[in-house]
């Protein structure tokens, strides 16, 4: 009996802290896949707000321009917040503003009323329950294992749309893009209360062991946001942020219009790109995977080049209505999107790491919020300035050819 105890302690102490960590994963998981999937659930959205006002393309895409702009820009302040209050109030703040936000567009006859509240305050929300919180509370949970944790965070956002794109559709269907709206904002209200009860203060010690294996893989350099600004791994992951992200925006929120308009029906089209969210899953564990097989640039540049293919059978798409090409599309580019954030975050928590990371990788996240901001916006322009979808296509591949630029010349991210 005695001899049994010491060993029962030895297979049982460890466990707690493991469950725990998975759940904090799960929990960023679910927010993440709320979050997004809310988001991007605004290529739904996109014409039926249009036909209902009347509005060009352009002025419907500026609202989700300034989505992923407002989130962008308020990454650091959201890192600091993170630092000061602790994971529950960001947690909590975001739900409220998708709630109030969504209730309040339900209600909009005016632009204005829809960027405010389905731009600026959702792209806050999003922000608030998203990437940079949860890298911060997971780094304390998964160490070196980062990547692998936030590859599974970042699939939330193809979780989401797999499930929320069909269910905009039905919704907007049956009780017409206001009322789908009205549904969103009180769930997320709901989900408020059973997210209030969580054991935050357990969730926001970390790991000890695996937190300390972490920090003592190279010493502390003591960086500060104002000496990152001047080394050139942070403007060059910033780039790589910023063109990526145009790229891959300017196309995202026209894909469900771009399909129809090629012929596809509008459920078959919402749910197909709603099926990216599956190919999303694989995309971001395989390239996680390959991260640990062949390396980070080498498995940056395979993802860079998967998304390319992708962009080139859109192009397709629009001369060919064949199942097999969307089919091609969709795992080529969905699977794609947001595969190099968790190496890209794991790179720059590895750069910078000390005190400051959380701010610095949320300055550096500033590319994102920026360039999915003006990819979109301008990608809504081209196509109403010229008509015609080619150059929009042309323009998201040279953003995506330059993103990829810096993997292929600056010396911190060859290594």
């Amino acid at each position: 009996m005695d001899q049994n105890a010491p060993r029962e302690d030895v297979v049982t102490a460890p466990a707690k802290p493991v469950h725990t960590a998975l759940g904090v994963l799960a929990v960023c998981f679910a927010l993440s896949l709320f979050g997004r999937g809310l988001g991007e659930s605004f290529s739904v959205f996109l014409l039926p707000i249009s036909e209902s006002f009347g509005w060009n393309r352009a002025d419907v895409v500026s609202v989700y321009s300034l989505s992923a702009l407002a989130g962008g820009l308020a990454s650091p302040l959201i890192g600091r917040l993170f630092d000061y209050s602790g994971p529950r109030s960001v947690y909590s703040l975001g739900l409220l503003l998708f709630g109030g936000a969504f209730l309040f567009a339900a209600h909009a006859a005016r632009l204005w009323q829809i960027q405010l509240s389905i731009g600026l305050c959702v792209g806050l929300g999003i922000a608030l329950i998203g990437n940079v919180p949860n890298s911060i509370l997971l780094g304390r949970w998964f160490g070196p294992k980062l990547p692998t944790a936030m590859a599974v965070v970042y699939s939330a956002t193809g979780a989401g749309v797999l499930a929320l794109l069909p269910a905009s559709q039905l919704l907007i269907e049956h009780f017409g893009w206001r009322g789908a709206y009205q549904i969103f904002g009180a769930t997320a209200l709901v989900l408020l209360l059973p997210l209030l009860v969580l054991p935050w203060r357990l969730f926001s010690e970390g790991q000890p062991h695996l937190t300390r294996t972490f920090a003592d893989d190279g010493p502390d350099e003591g960086w500060t946001l104002g000496r990152a600004v001047r080394h050139h791994a942070f403007w060059a992951l910033f780039a790589t942020f910023f063109f990526t992200a145009i790229g891959m925006y300017a196309l995202t929120p026209q894909i469900v219009a771009y399909l129809i308009e090629a012929g596809f029906p509008p459920l078959q089209a919402a749910t197909a790109w709603g099926f990216s969210g599956v190919v999303l899953l694989f995309g971001m564990l395989g390239v996680s995977w390959l991260d640990g097989v062949i390396g980070r640039r080498p498995s940056v540049l395979f993802s860079y080049a998967m998304s390319v293919f992708g962009i080139f059978l859109l192009w397709l798409l629009h001369s060919y209505q064949n199942i097999w090409i969307l089919a091609g599309f969709v795992i080529c580019f969905g699977s794609m999107i947001g595969s190099r954030g968790p190496l890209l975050t794991a790179t720059a928590m590895k750069l910078f790491k000390g005190k400051s990371v959380g701010t610095i990788y949320g300055a550096i996240a500033i590319g994102s919020g920026l360039g999915s901001a003006f990819g979109s916006w301008s990608g809504g322009l081209i196509h109403d300035v010229t008509h015609s979808y080619n150059p929009l296509i042309l323009y998201a591949l040279i953003s995506v050819i330059l993103g990829m630029i810096p993997f292929l010349v600056v010396p911190a991210l060859r290594r």
